[in-house]
């Protein structure tokens, strides 16, 4: 379904060609000025160069042939060349039904659908997530449905980190503390134990020992890393140990992840990719990419066109260990292997843009993937707290995140018991839901590599540009509904009549912008956008539903329009907020 601007926009063309000018000064935009019209047209001022002519006469031109049409209200030539449109009620009316009988409400599907593979969450064994977690899964998250939703066939990655020296540190501070596990016996031969030999909480607390201890003790990094070689070399105990912490970290990782309603179709680990390290390295000595740089293997991205200094790709250390280059290089291989992605889209902190750049570039320059395969890098802001610098805990440490989550919940429960909107259980049960959108609009409505003020008190607001204001409106159109329902009335295929007052009007043509801004949400993966746009619908909704007396209204055939277009008011938030990744109680 074309957009309104497409449909106005036309129609000028239209006249522009019959008046002898050329279309493409026919654009067409939302009004700056709402007060004196809803769009505007200035391509007349910029055609008087052109035909060397008065811009008025021009705009005249144009308001006369237009004039003739049923679209328009008002069309009218200001000095010195401005057309100002005011659409009919009745064509007004006429595209808000078009919307409301269209199943995606004007949306389009991507006529060339692609396969997308989508790396985010990115969380690392044995340790527990924090608050850096947030932003990847919530972003993530949100992309993931964005490009679904248009017929993508997207797979999302939870790409976890479970190789390296931690491991090596990990497993050698679990002997330390308890030498006399099987797993440390060399000439054990029997099955190991089903049960780890420790709790999620214990293994979250043994890789920081760990690792102070080593930063003291230098002997005992040098010893971990020996660790880890065997380990990576099928050492039967230290292999076993390495699956306990693999499951006993997913179970804790998904249970937060639930959360955040946040879910992964893979949970791919660097460590899968291991095997095709070697036979890369290889292939890229035998084709000349790679060459010997102090002592470390690497391969120069750099290009003619580069106007600032960008640094090889550091494929193996002088040691001959991989780095993080390597396993993104072999996990690219990996993907195109198993997976044939068209596109592959990377989430995470903006500060590692220059390592992406290289990588992508070394994908590129060594063909490991397609030539007309995209490579996609989404780098976000930092999540700050209100004195400006990265979200601590209070004693200054990384807060972790189910530490944060419980924190937004508790702040919305006492708003909810302070308030008095309902009893205490179910507060309980819908405090996490309201929390939940605090979170992820508070992070959303943010241009994503934008750093921004993670503020509690402000995102828990039930008024203002915020997550729970947004619930709310859409549990008020709920309400709205069901003391219709109890009339014994039904609206679904009531057409919605012209709008009977300023603040109708003003709610239909933020529901005309709905298919064109989340078609530009999709193409420039900004959430920000569908953010923006559900805040202003929420807004001029607010301002009819106290305008207009919906239930008490005697004329059963305007209160019937007015049910079946705050229906579709609803579901185009429902949508939405589907899209950002949070759902909606029944009441609140």
């Amino acid at each position: 379904m074309k957009t309104i601007i497409e449909i106005i926009t036309e129609n000028v063309k239209e006249a522009f060609v019959q008046k002898g000018y050329e279309e493409k000064y026919a654009i067409v935009t939302v009004s700056n000025r709402p007060d004196l019209c809803q769009y505007q047209c200035n391509g007349a001022l910029a055609a008087a160069k052109q035909y060397k002519t008065a811009p008025i006469k021009i705009a005249q031109e144009i308001v006369e042939h237009l004039q003739s049409s049923g679209m328009f209200k008002e069309v009218a030539a200001i000095m010195p060349g401005f057309i100002n449109i005011t659409l009919s009620d009745e064509f007004l009316a006429d595209f808000i039904n078009q919307l409301k009988s269209d199943e995606r409400y004007g949306v389009g599907r991507e006529q060339n659908p692609e396969k997308i593979m989508i790396d985010y969450g990115g969380p690392n064994i044995a340790k527990p997530l924090h608050v850096g977690h947030l932003r990847s899964a919530i972003i993530g998250e949100s992309i993931k449905r964005i490009l679904k939703y248009f017929g993508n066939q997207v797979t999302g990655d939870a790409h976890l980190g479970d190789w390296g020296t931690q491991m090596g540190l990990i497993i050698l501070e679990l002997k330390r503390r308890k030498p006399d596990l099987v797993y440390f016996d060399d000439n054990y031969q029997g099955e190991y134990p089903k049960e780890a030999p420790f709790t999620i909480t214990e293994l979250e607390e043994i890789y920081p020992a760990a690792s102070e201890y080593s930063k003291e003790h230098p002997e005992f990094r040098e010893e971990a890393k020996q660790v880890t070689y065997q380990l990576q070399n099928g050492h039967r105990g230290y292999t076993a140990i390495w699956n306990h912490m693999m499951e006993v970290s997913v179970t804790d990782v998904k249970r937060l992840y639930d959360a955040l309603d946040v879910s992964f179709d893979l949970w791919k680990k660097e460590s899968d990719v291991q095997p095709y390290i070697p036979e890369m390295v290889q292939y890229f000595k035998d084709n000349n990419y790679a060459y010997i740089s102090e002592g470390a293997l690497v391969v120069d991205v750099k290009e003619e066109t580069d106007t600032r200094e960008i640094p090889p790709c550091m494929i193996l250390k002088s040691d001959g260990a991989a780095l993080y280059p390597s396993t993104d290089l072999a996990t690219i291989i990996e993907r195109m292997k198993l997976f044939h992605p068209d596109h592959i889209i990377y989430v995470t902190d903006k500060r590692q843009e220059l390592h992406f750049e290289t990588v992508f570039r070394c994908a590129r320059k060594t063909k490991l993937v397609e030539e007309n395969t995209k490579l996609t890098h989404i780098g976000y802001g930092t999540m700050n707290g209100k004195d400006g610098k990265p979200f601590k805990t209070r004693e200054g440490g990384v807060m972790r995140l189910d530490n944060l989550i419980k924190g937004v919940n508790d702040e919305v429960y006492k708003k909810i018991m302070e308030s008095n909107r309902m009893d205490e259980e179910e507060a309980k049960v819908i405090a996490p839901q309201i929390g939940l959108a605090a979170i992820k609009y508070g992070d959303l409505s943010n241009q994503i590599s934008k750093d921004y003020v993670f503020d509690v008190d402000r995102f828990t607001s039930f008024e203002g540009d915020t997550g729970p204001y947004i619930l709310y409106t859409i549990v008020r159109i709920k309400s709205i509904l069901a003391k219709y329902a109890e009339l014994g009335r039904k609206a679904e295929d009531t057409r919605i009549l012209p709008a009977a007052s300023p603040a109708e009007e003003q709610l239909m043509l933020q529901l005309t912008k709905y298919n064109e801004m989340l078609t530009s949400a999709y193409e420039e993966l900004a959430p920000h956008r569908i953010c923006a746009y559900i805040y202003d619908l929420a807004n001029v909704f607010n301002g009819f539903y106290h305008d207009t007396k919906i239930i008490a209204e005697e004329d059963v055939r305007k209160q019937s329009s007015w049910i079946s277009l705050i229906t579709l008011v609803q579901d185009i938030l429902l949508t939405c907020i589907d899209l950002l990744g949070f759902k909606a109680p029944e009441r609140m």
